[in-house]
């Protein structure tokens, strides 16, 4: 059976902090996880969490991925960036133009992230995490779509983006030229498995759609937490948690 996208995970050099600014930023409650990580839940349970957990590797350039937050109008833009300074963000420069309508931030621990413009027609409807949207190409937009059984809601000019069939955050990939990685990429995705699931199949199914399966893969605590190390084809890392 597909896997199920379990968590957004953030690499973070003071986990229980950055979850306290993003649950302050989204209003999700916190919640302690396994292994010294932290979480926070939405509130609708149908959707993903967010999991920090303590890394001491050294920031290595931009992320390649950031999550698009969305405004129902221009006074609601106003006031999420407003509480995202409160809470311990900063205005960052990507490079944006004046005159996009979008407003480029970074968390405590220099993740960027967007708030987007109101009237955004290609996030209608998400939710107020709009899109994760990545650094990638269109055969990595294939492969989650096939991975996680979500279909592809865009597909031109090799960009592409998915969505799970039951709506909310879309996952994007913005296409050539793909910024090059640096490091371990600090935010990634964690998948888990139905209960009835056997892993290695699941495993073995991810492997045949172009996930690679790595050396430190098992060490990544696969006999111990159940969670297994993989690669997509664009060389992200992502976990699977075999049990939960």
């Amino acid at each position: 059976m597909t896997s199920q996208l379990f968590a957004i995970c953030f690499n973070a050099t003071h986990p229980s902090d950055l979850a306290r600014f993003w649950s302050g930023v989204l209003g999700w409650k916190p919640a302690d996880g396994p292994d010294g990580d932290v979480a926070i839940l939405p509130p609708d349970t149908t959707g993903f969490r967010i999991r920090f957990l303590p890394s001491q590797e050294p920031r290595t350039g931009r992320n390649r991925a950031h999550f698009d937050l969305t405004s129902a109008t221009p006074e609601e833009q106003r006031q999420t960036v407003a509480r995202v300074l409160e809470l311990g963000g900063e205005h960052t420069d990507v490079g944006q133009l004046p005159e996009e309508d979008h407003v480029v931030l970074a968390d405590p621990d220099g993740n960027e992230f967007c708030v987007i413009g109101a009237g955004n027609k290609f996030l209608a409807d998400t939710g107020f995490i709009g899109a994760l949207a990545c650094d990638g190409t269109r055969e990595v937009g294939y492969f989650w779509s096939a991975a996680l059984g979500w279909p592809l809601v865009w597909d031109q000019d090799e960009e592409t983006a998915i969505q799970s069939p039951s709506g909310g955050t879309k996952i994007t990939w913005g296409g050539p030229p793909v910024a090059p990685k640096t490091g371990t990429n600090r935010l990634y995705l964690e998948l888990a498995l139905p209960a009835d699931a056997d892993p290695e199949a699941e495993l073995d199914r991810l492997v045949s759609l172009g996930a690679t399966r790595t050396p430190a893969g098992e060490d990544h605590g696969g006999d111990h937490t159940g969670r297994v190390l993989l690669l997509d084809p664009d060389g992200n890392e992502f976990t699977v948690l075999t049990r939960r």
